[in-house]
């Protein structure tokens, strides 16, 4: 392939103007960016045009990565540092030729050091930039702990898995001096961050150990691990969290650091013995500054009005978060308190287990073995001068009452409730015996939410839903509407699923609602929060699917009769 430059194709193909070009090389200078990405960044072009321009103007084949299954054996013909050091990834392979996917088919340095290393003739294929970069990292994270697995084979020396580890780790497996078992365990950390997995789950079988990862709230199957390799996989996860490796027979629990492509993961390691061995469950906490915000974790139009509007304007009583568990009650938790932190209040949080570090908050560790219960710290921090408290969960009836007087008492208050509704969460209340007087008094309002799945955008498709699914979701018949589902892709697992969102409900108290909390009456509760204007999180979750976000599917799945 002759060299020609990217700028004067998009010229002659008339999708930028020469001023365009121009003013894009100068960007360009000393951005060590690639002229491409600058056209990008900068709203010239789209990806979309960039790859049709390339198809047209070079005949360059397009492959699309997200359907196209990359054999593992793929990673045997081009060193990882090549594919990483310029985004390429073997698809085929023959005698003579390799076929390679790139977001650039102009970059003849890669082509070239390709051709180099396989000795092959280069063909390029152009693919997007995502998905490129989503294929090296499973193509290689891949092998990275296949290969961990066949040196651990033929090296089983015990000693060398227990050498001390520090509690932060760097994860890089490239390591060529590492121990096996270090770098199949740092290989499946990789491999966890990449796909934005929330826990790791090492589970030993009779014949072999199996590793799942929870993405979007569903296990996966990731890698199998032999029996006779487990030992030194589970006890180089109990190094990284400073666990005691020859006790076998109890629980445990850990905390370590990782950073993985310059991202600090915070992980919560803990053990159960079972019938074949100990069980190891890695939750992976990441410090995303999406999350930080209201926005950030799905709080949008009215919902965010009302809650908004609460934490402006309330300066003592309670607010709780409330949903069954994983729905994101803690996440929305910590954006109000990152919202409501400042130098001129005292926030003290309540955790069990502290999840974030955040700074300008006193955050305490509950230790119930020791004798820090919810309880017992909530008395001792109301001598602490506190303005504002986070109780991280109310489980009795001993916490809620405290946390009820001292919300009366001048201090605003937040806690989280396992309940399924706004409704459900204040009959919860009254059965663990808190008074009615005392919830009518404290309460300013409720967030109720859930995590449905967002239907994955690039195997989304459009359909005309049946009356059936039109009835189920409550929405009014003999309207024209359209859904989307995700058809699979290689993207998503096959699921149509890519990542997650929030689905709300608000509940501001008001005066009639307080009477039918004091009268302890369900019926009359419903009919007050109806006269308020009160949304159920059913028109949350109608407003994600008729905006194309989420499935009616996924809706059914997540709150079913509910």
């Amino acid at each position: 392939m002759k060299y020609i430059r990217l700028g004067d194709l998009l010229v002659k193909g008339r999708i930028i103007t020469q001023e365009q070009l121009e003013e894009a090389l100068q960007l360009q200078a000393g951005s060590g960016l690639r002229l491409g990405e600058v056209l990008q960044q900068n709203g010239f072009i789209t990806e979309k045009q960039l790859i049709s321009t390339l198809m047209d103007q070079l005949g360059v084949e397009f492959i699309d990565l997200n359907t196209y299954s990359i054999p593992p054996e793929m990673a045997q013909t081009l060193p990882k540092s090549i594919a990483k050091k310029h985004m390429v990834v073997p698809v085929r392979v023959s005698r003579s030729d390799i076929q390679i996917a790139m977001a650039d088919p102009l970059n003849f340095v890669a082509i070239e050091e390709v051709r180099a290393v396989s000795r092959r003739r280069v063909i390029p294929l152009i693919a997007s930039a995502a998905a490129v970069e989503r294929a090296v990292q499973n193509l290689y994270s891949n092998q990275g702990a296949m290969q961990a697995i066949e040196d651990m084979r033929r090296d089983l020396l015990g000693s060398q898995y227990a050498a001390p580890a520090p509690q932060s780790v760097t994860v890089d497996e490239e390591e060529a001096d590492a121990a096996p078992a270090i770098r199949l365990v740092n290989s499946i950390i990789d491999r966890a961050a990449t796909e934005g997995a929330s826990d790791i789950h090492m589970e030993p079988g009779e014949e072999s150990m199996t590793i799942r990862m929870r993405i979007d709230g569903v296990l996966r199957n990731i890698i199998t691990v032999p029996q006779e390799l487990q030992g030194p996989v589970i006890s180089r996860m109990k190094i990284m969290a400073r666990m005691d490796i020859a006790q076998k027979n109890i629980p445990q629990d850990g905390r370590a650091n990782a950073t993985v492509r310059q991202e600090v993961l915070d992980l919560r390691i803990s053990t159960l013995p079972t019938i074949h061995g100990e069980k190891v469950v890695v939750r992976l906490l990441r410090k995303s500054p999406e999350l930080s915000t209201l926005e950030g974790v799905g709080l949008l139009g009215e919902n965010l009005r009302q809650l908004r509007q609460l934490l402006d304007t309330t300066t003592e009583g309670m607010l709780l978060m409330v949903g069954p568990t994983g729905s994101g009650k803690t996440s929305t938790l910590y954006a109000i308190i990152d919202r409501l932190r400042s130098e001129e209040v005292n926030l003290v949080s309540l955790e069990d287990p502290v999840e974030y570090h955040m700074g300008g908050v006193c955050q305490v560790q509950i230790n119930e073995k020791t004798g820090l219960t919810f309880a017992s710290v909530l008395r001792a921090v109301l001598r602490q001068d506190p303005d504002i408290i986070a109780v991280g969960e109310i489980r009795d009836g001993e916490t809620a009452e405290i946390a009820m007087r001292a919300a009366m008492t001048g201090h605003l208050v937040f806690s989280t409730v396992h309940t399924n509704s706004a409704l459900s969460s204040i009959d919860r209340l009254l059965d663990i015996g808190v008074e009615s007087y005392l919830i009518a008094g404290a309460l300013k309002g409720i967030v109720s939410q859930r995590l449905v799945r967002r239907v994955c955008p690039h195997c989304r498709r459009a359909y005309t839903p049946a009356p059936e699914e039109v009835q189920a979701l409550g929405l009014p018949p003999g309207e024209q509407y359209t859904f989307y589902r995700g058809a699979g892709c290689g993207e998503c697992f096959g699921t149509g699923y890519r990542g997650r969102t929030g689905a709300f409900e608000v509940l501001t108290v008001t005066p009639a609602i307080r009477r039918a909390i004091r009268s302890r009456s369900m019926a009359e509760l419903e009919a007050a929060m109806g006269s308020a204007g009160f949304s159920p999180i059913m028109d949350d979750c109608r407003r994600l699917v008729l905006e194309g976000v989420t499935s009616a599917e996924e809706i059914n799945r997540v709150l079913g009769d509910g």
